[in-house]
Formats: C-alpha cells, structure tokens, sequence
C-alpha cells in the first residue's frame, strides 16, 4: 500500500498550515486499526489538506492514495474516505466570478474534479459493498462526480429492491434526487420514479425521502395534499419500534430496474447537514439525564473537530425511532419555499407532536421559515410558545430562542412568555463561559414586545453585580413601562468607578437612560462624561454625549459643557457633542459649523454622522446644500442615501433626492429601510409612480428583503417588519398605530 508516497515531494508542497510534508503521516492515520488514530488524520485532511474546501498541490497529490484506501476492504471508516473524496472533486466552479487572484485555486478544483471523476467508476463497485457505511456514501460520490448521470440514476434504482439497510436506501434517493438538479434532461425520469415511491405501499421512511426529493428537484409533481400526506407518514415513523440502522427490511420491488449501482452524495450530503444542525443548536442543549456515574468513555470528550461533530450527530440520533426525519423534512421545506402556508400547517402538526425531539427539529425549522418568508404566523407563534411550558429545559430553551428574535411576531406566545419568565427567576440572565452575562432569551423576548411583565426580571438584572450587556437595549422596546427603572440605572451609573472597566460597565446603563430620556440622570450622565478613562474613553463619552441628546431641553445643565466640547477637539466626537447641543438648547448658529466641518472628516460613519445631525436641523442647515448634493455621488452607498435623505430635509425639495433613493433601494437591498423611513416621514407625495411602484412591490413580496442564504442576523425579522409598517405608513399615511414590530 502507498507505493511511490515517499517519492512525492511533499516537503515542497503547502497546507493551510505550512508545508505539506506531515501528509504522509495522515494518509497512514487514515490505515491504521486505531480509531482515534484514524479520526485524528482525517481531522488533519479536513483541517490542513482540505482547509474549508480548498485544494492545494498537496490535496491533489493525495487522490490516488485516498483511493487506494477506499478500495481496500481491509481499512475501516473507508465511508468517510468516500466522502472527503467527494468534497475534492465535487466543487462546482461559476466560471464568471472568478477574478484574476483565484485562477491558480480554480485550476486546482478542475484538476480535483478530473482526477476523481476519472475513478469515479470505482463508487459503483462500492454499491455493494459490505460495509453499510461505505454503501451509505457511495451514492452521493456518483451522483456528484460520475460523468454518465443515466447510468448512475439506473444504477440507484436498481440497487434499492435489494439495499438491506434503511438509511442506505435513504441516500440512494436522495442521489436521485441530486442527479435531477444536476442535469436537469433526467428531471422528468426521476420525478416519476420518485412519484411512485412516494405511492402507498412503500415504508414510510422512504415514502418522505421521496417526497423530500420531488420537493427538491421538481415541486410541481408533489402530490395536492402534500401536508396531509407527510403529517400521516410522521405519524407511522412515531408508532414504528425503534430499528437499528442497517436492519434488514423488505422493499416493495416495483422501483423499476436497469443498471446496478451508484450514488451515497445524498446520504453524505444528508450526514453533513444533520451534523450542521446538531452544532448550530449546541447553545440550546440540556445536559443528558441519567442515573449512575458516566464511564471513563463517556467522560472521554472528543478532542478533533471530527470527533465533536460525529459526538453532537450521535448524541441528536440518539433515542429517536428514525433519526434521519429531521433531515429529510429539512429537504421538504427546503423544496416547498416561498409555499408558506403548506410549510406552516406541516410546522404546526409537527408542534404538536407527542414526540419531544420532532417538536425540537420543528421549533428550528419554524425559525429558519420566519426569517426567510413573510407570512400568517399567529397559530405557529402560539404552539412555539407552548413549548415553554414543558419541563424539558433543551425544549423549553429552544422555544425561548425562536420567539426572541420574533420581537412583534411573538405577540401570540406573550401570556406564555410571560408565564416561562415568572416561574423561572434562574433564566433571567444567563452567564456564559466566555463574555458578558446577558439576559435569558424569554426576558429578551417579553421585553421586545414591550411587555411590562418584563420590568421585574430587568429590575433584578439591574441589581446583579455585573449588570447584563443588553439591559439598556431591552428597556427601548419597553418605552414608558420601565420608566420604574430610571432610579436604579442612576443610582448604577453613579456608582461606576470611571476606571478601565468604566464603558463596560456603564455602557448599558447609559443605553438605558437614553431610551428612557430620563433627564433627571443628567448630573450622572455629566460625571461620566467629565471621567471617561483613556482606556475606551471616546467610545464611553459618545454613549453619554447621545444620552445628554436624548433627555433634550431636561438636560440643560449640559449646555455650558457641550460647549466647551465643541471648542475642544479630540476630547469626544464634536459631531457628537453637536448633536447633542442641538437636542439641548436648539442653538443652530452653534452647530452649524462643527457639523459641517464633520462633513470633510476621513472615516465614512463619521461623515454620516454629520450628515444625518444636519438633516435634523431641517432648513436652518439650508446652506448645507451643495455639500450634501456633492455627496449624492460618493461611492458609499449608505453615504449616499444619507445625503439625499438629509438633502431633502435641508431643501424641502424631492426632485434631487428620490432618484437616488430609488437607485439605492433596487441597488442596496440593506438601505430599503433607511429609505423608508424618509419616505414615512414625508410621504409619497411629489415623489413620483415610481417610488409608490417600489413600496408596492415590496409590500407584494413574500420574501424578506435581508434573507440571505446561508447566513443572518439576529434583528433580520424585526427590520423587514419594520420595512413593511414603513411602506405602508408611506403609501397610506400615519394611522397613528405605528410599526407592528
């Protein structure tokens, strides 16, 4: 085995981590008998060789010894050889976004992909082979790297009438399901097979994987009733007993035939994304509940990334009759997309569910929907926040999660929140191994719907020794309710020793006075801002400096010191201190030059500041106009909008302005609600069809206008609620209700 490794130049070679020589070491791990030896080197070959999908000379040198491995049935794990085989060769390339320093990477990935794909003839004979981990990867191998897609879609076929192992027969469907995406000439041949495996007749398990797959490649062909028809085949897999993966079970023969062998790509694909999941939930897991002592293996925590993901994968499985149902109901929604109502009503059957882990794969589910899609969510919103009520803490938890970054969409769970929040004192504030203490996710929730059966567990937050980093972000959305709690935060913020921990400490105080516009802290406020430590000392006196604004003409004692900050640079950000002084004592003739003075600053957020601080000051900033009319073609695109927002305000005019917003908005899909908040402010009118056109198109969408793939943010949902409450206030005028979120 490995004849000539010792005669490549491995030495000359790079990884991600430095020269390429210890990669013969790793092909060997991956030999040994050793299974910690064997998930360390292949923890190496993912971490150094194949760092995040790229391939180095070195990747490449290593093809024909993975190989090697793979075909001898010796070498144990050789499932997981298949795979990482597949992710060299498998990468698709967009020719048309590869720019001049990635052309030398690309030339390794079409390398990969020929020299795999050149032994791809290999997976099929893996088809059949002994090792059900081996058969289970296979598949998905074909179908990504084969180059005669027909073959391998006949192959699937024919080898699922006799695949003994359950899981193993789920990847061959999903392979099929994956060479329809890929060649789009075999879509019709595949959905018809799938069609009739989704029949009555065939076990449940496979009938969902089907159905999973036409969701995937062709959604038209999925059966009218779809939800009735998925709820009922959940309902079989929960009465079904517990089976071992790989029990031998009988499939129905009428699959259809021709050919022999192919693709596990769906069954790794399906691995990758469980083990996904299993680490994106990681920070909702309860401790496991047992008796007795663990054993020194249990107590042995995985030390590789490898290790830590297969630990989270079989730790997700672990209990369940068919582990493999969250990851094919994954696929379904996938599939179904902008099909909300259908996505909702399978979410709300699998809410209500007897089975705890179902519920837990549908309050994830249920997020990832709502972040996505605009929707009717109120029945689904209730049925998360029942979840609450469970004794179970990962359910209980995950629950909490969801509705916290609902904000307004969580109106429906509000009783049930608020229930979880007095009955659990110990969840107000959570402490992390690393980092702040913040608070727990149910308070956060409560209090984003403006809730005032939040203000205890913030009151009790306030008293803690080290006050949680959001306290003063959850008191904004509470408005007027926790105006109860302007007292302590003075008698906090006074208490701050104005040291280097200072702005840590005194930061979320001030965010909470500021929200409160509580003016009566003005002579703590003051304190801070006279004491700021040199250690974050600008960042600390920008924070006082926007709580002097917001407490307006109540903080009048400030003015003499704003002054004196305006005359004195470098000591806080004089557009800062401007603003401030505005807010204060309305004195234009003050300002006026500082602020313009900021529009000529070097960073970017700087300028906006001075930007945004003289469209406040409306007309009495009219000399500012050319200066913001130049701005219209700077090549920030948030400057921009800026400027023309502040242009319009300054000028009382549209004409210059709308153009630019409207280039913005189709442009820049992140400024729409920065748009629209100028648009809300002064209406629609003398703006233009067009600018009614783009509020009514978005408010047609059923997209979000922030969804992205593959990634989000934690305010996502509330700033495209808030968008469209804009878009309407524009197009409709005030009604007085305001924003929904």
């Amino acid at each position: 085995m490995f004849a000539g490794i010792d005669e490549v130049d491995w030495a000359s070679m790079e990884h991600a981590y430095g020269p390429a020589d210890d990669v013969p070491a790793m092909l060997r791990g991956l030999a040994s008998d050793d299974p910690a030896e064997r998930e360390t080197a292949l923890d190496g070959m993912y971490g150094a060789v194949h760092h995040q999908g790229d391939v180095y000379a070195c990747t490449l040198a290593c093809i024909p010894f993975l190989f090697e491995l793979v075909v001898d049935p010796g070498i144990q794990d050789r499932g997981s050889i298949v795979e990482l085989l597949t992710s060299i060769g498998g990468i698709d390339l967009d020719e048309d976004e590869i720019d001049e320093a990635e052309i030398e990477g690309a030339a390794n990935y079409a390398m990969a992909a020929t020299a795999v794909t050149a032994c791809a003839g290999v997976f099929c004979e893996l088809m059949a082979d002994e090792d059900p981990g081996v058969r289970l990867s296979a598949p998905l191998a074909l179908a990504t790297l084969h180059n005669r897609p027909a073959r391998v879609l006949a192959l699937l076929r024919e080898r699922l009438p006799v695949e003994p192992a359950e899981e193993v027969r789920l990847a061959l469907v999903e392979a099929a399901g994956r060479v329809a995406l890929r060649h789009g000439g075999l879509a019709g041949q595949t959905a018809g097979w799938l069609s009739r495996l989704a029949g009555e007749g065939f076990p449940p398990g496979l009938r969902l994987a089907a159905l999973a797959q036409l969701a995937r490649c062709t959604p038209d062909a999925l059966p009218g009733d779809v939800v009735r028809v998925v709820t009922g085949l959940l309902r079989q897999l929960r009465s079904a007993p517990a089976r071992r993966s790989g029990a031998a079970t009988t499939t129905d023969d009428r699959t259809g035939a021709a050919g022999a062998q192919a693709c596990a790509i769906g069954a790794a694909g399906a691995q990758a994304g469980a083990q996904a999941e299993a680490v994106a939930a990681v920070d909702v897991r309860a401790a496991p509940v047992g008796t007795g002592e663990p054993s020194a293996e249990e107590r042995a925590a995985p030390v590789t990334l490898v290790g830590q993901l297969r630990a989270l994968s079989d730790e997700e499985a672990s209990g369940r009759t068919a582990p493999w149902t969250a990851d094919l109901l994954r696929t379904l929604h996938v599939g179904l997309d902008d099909r909300v109502a259908e996505r909702t009503a399978l979410l709300a059957d699998q809410l209500r569910s007897p089975d705890r882990q179902q519920r837990i794969d549908a309050l994830r589910m249920s997020s990832g929907l709502i972040r996505v899609w605009r929707g009717s969510y109120e029945e689904l919103v209730r049925l998360v926040g029942e979840q609450l009520a469970t004794p179970e803490p990962q359910l209980a938890g995950a629950a909490a999660h969801v509705l916290e970054e609902l904000f307004g969409l969580a109106a429906p769970a509000a009783d049930a929140l608020a229930a979880r929040v007095a009955a659990d004192p110990d969840s107000w504030v959570q402490a992390w191994p690393s980092g702040p203490t913040g608070l727990g996710s149910a308070v956060k929730a409560l209090a984003r719907l403006g809730d005032a059966r939040a203000v205890p567990a913030l009151a009790a937050a306030l008293e803690r020794p080290e006050v949680p980093h959001d306290v003063g972000f959850a008191i904004g959305h509470l408005g007027a309710a926790a105006a109860p709690l302007a007292p302590a935060l003075r008698r906090r913020l006074g208490e701050v020793r104005l040291d280097e921990a200072a702005y840590h400490l005194a930061d979320p105080l001030l965010a909470g006075l500021t929200a409160l516009r509580a003016g009566e802290a003005t002579p703590e406020v003051l304190r801070v801002l006279r004491g700021a430590p040199e250690y974050r000392g600008r960042r600390l006196r920008t924070a006082a400096l926007r709580a002097l604004g917001s407490f307006g003409p109540a903080a009048h004692s400030a003015a003499p010191e704003l002054r004196t900050l305006l005359r004195r640079p470098g000591a806080a950000s004089a557009t800062e201190a401007a603003q401030a002084l505005w807010a204060v004592d309305g004195d234009a003739d003050a300002v006026l030059p500082v602020l313009i003075e900021g529009l000529q600053a070097e960073r970017v957020h700087e300028r906006r500041s001075a930007v945004n601080a003289l469209g406040r000051l409306g007309t009495r900033a009219a000399v500012t106009a050319p200066r913001l009319r130049a701005l219209l073609r700077h090549e920030e695109p948030w400057l921009r909008v800026d400027a023309a927002v502040a242009l319009r305000d300054v000028s009382g005019r549209a004409d210059e302005s709308v153009p630019v917003l409207l280039t913005a908005w189709e442009r820049h899909r992140h400024v729409r609600v920065r748009v629209a908040e100028s648009l809300a402010r002064t209406g629609v009118t003398g703006a233009g069809s067009d600018v009614a056109h783009a509020l009514r198109a978005e408010l047609a969408s059923v997209r979000r206008h922030n969804a992205m793939d593959g990634g989000y943010g934690s305010h996502d949902t509330y700033e495209d609620e808030k968008l469209l409450a804009l878009c309407r206030q524009a197009l409709l005028g005030d009604t007085g209700k305001g924003p929904t979120t």
